[in-house]
């Protein structure tokens, strides 16, 4: 009885020591970035009313929501996705400020994952969204900020991949398929699952649209990809997402960044409100997604403001698992501070000295000098200063 108290729940962990200090190393060297380029962070709430995530256009799969009931009987939600509460925001009480809105958070989202899958439900995510301005000029900075944000956490080798949904929603959209039926090929398109794919395609009645989406899985790598899908897509409609994937490609190449981006046509993210560019980060070494995001034109309007929209987040401990063989392990103070009794004031006035002068000193909660010095050795604490009318230093290696 009473036995999950000992325990978290399925999805959750607890974060120790040298975690939290990647975590947060991860966190500040972001946060400072995007103060730097003109960003303000904002917070909301960890529980929200099920409607913002509920739209009938843009909304989040109800099996994937942590759900809760308020005593009005409203059905709340612990938020699965950062981007449509910031939404809300920007069309409610920052309706009226001035466009583009340049807005960073830093907060997790709960999201219902299968059992032993190994993934997690509390993801800790910093991003950015800039609300209020289009263009390619906007498109250019995120993908710009985004890369620079993974290479201000010190990382040897990631890269970014861009796309575009345009490709995906306006063959799906030809070819007259249900949500159920749209959701299969963009699962089987995501995951690369090619011999399904084929399979369900090749029943479709409009063979040239089905031959061009099995097409998209395939298309990526440098500019040679969009070359390869104009030629080989068929389809005039698809021409200005080629367009502005190469306009951005040659820019980024300008920037001194074409090492770190690829393209990929086959990109369909699970989240449906992206309308434009989409892009995902990866590290070397990791076997996840560590930073996603992409243009989204008309989510915005669900919430009454109708305006453009763009921005990407990052799984903080997705990054912060590649830092972590890099981290101190769990620091132990250079100096225990033991106070005989009536000494208490000046040892803790002395614990002041000496970390004002970059010393880590720990006070020592034990009664007597045996005690402390048995303490000091087990956690290798190598100095204890004996407090008394006199200051007193022992070595203990």
């Amino acid at each position: 009885m009473h036995k999950n108290k000992f325990i978290t729940p399925e999805g959750t962990r607890d974060i120790l020591f040298e975690d939290c200090a990647a975590r947060r190393k991860v966190e500040a060297k972001i946060k400072d970035l995007f103060s730097s380029r003109g960003f303000s962070e904002v917070i909301t709430p960890g529980i929200e009313f099920y409607d913002v995530f509920n739209s009938e256009s843009h909304g989040v799969s109800q099996e994937t929501i942590y759900k809760l009931i308020d005593y009005k009987g409203r059905l709340l939600a612990l938020k699965p996705d950062l981007t449509m509460p910031i939404a809300r925001l920007a069309a409610t009480r920052l309706r009226d400020q001035a466009r583009p809105l340049r807005l960073y958070y830093s907060q997790n989202i709960y999201t219902m994952t299968p059992a032993l899958t190994g993934r997690s439900d509390e993801i800790p995510q910093i991003g950015v969204e800039i609300i209020g301005a289009g263009g390619k000029r906007t498109d250019l900075e995120v993908l710009v900020l985004a890369l620079e944000a993974l290479q201000s956490c010190e990382l040897d080798d990631f890269r970014l991949e861009i796309g575009h949904i345009g490709f995906f929603s306006t063959l799906i959209r030809k070819l007259h398929l249900d949500t159920e039926q749209t959701e299969e090929v963009r699962t089987l398109i995501q995951n690369k699952n090619y011999p399904a794919l084929n399979d369900m395609l090749d029943k479709m009645d409009d063979k040239k649209t089905a031959a061009a989406l099995k097409k998209l899985p395939a298309l990526f790598g440098g500019e040679e990809v969009l070359d390869e899908a104009a030629s080989t897509l068929d389809c005039p409609e698809l021409m200005p997402f080629l367009d502005a994937l190469r306009s951005l490609y040659h820019s980024l190449a300008e920037l001194g960044l074409g090492d770190r981006v690829s393209l990929d046509l086959g990109i369909v993210n699970r989240t449906d409100y992206y309308t434009g560019i989409v892009f995902k980060g990866y590290i070397e070494g990791l076997g996840t997604t560590a930073l996603q995001g992409g243009r989204y034109d008309s989510l915005l309007s669900d919430y009454g403001k109708d305006e453009p929209a763009v921005g990407f987040s990052i799984n903080v401990d997705a990054v912060a698992k590649v830092l972590l063989p890099s981290m101190p392990k769990n620091p132990v103070p250079d100096v225990l501070v033991f106070a005989e009794e009536g000494y208490e004031v000046k040892a803790l006035l002395e614990i002041r000295k000496l970390v004002s002068h970059g010393f880590c000193a720990e006070f020592s909660t034990f009664d007597t000098f045996d005690e402390s010095r048995r303490y000091a050795a087990k956690r290798g604490i190598p100095t204890v200063y004996v407090v008394n009318e006199d200051l007193v230093e022992v070595r203990l290696s």
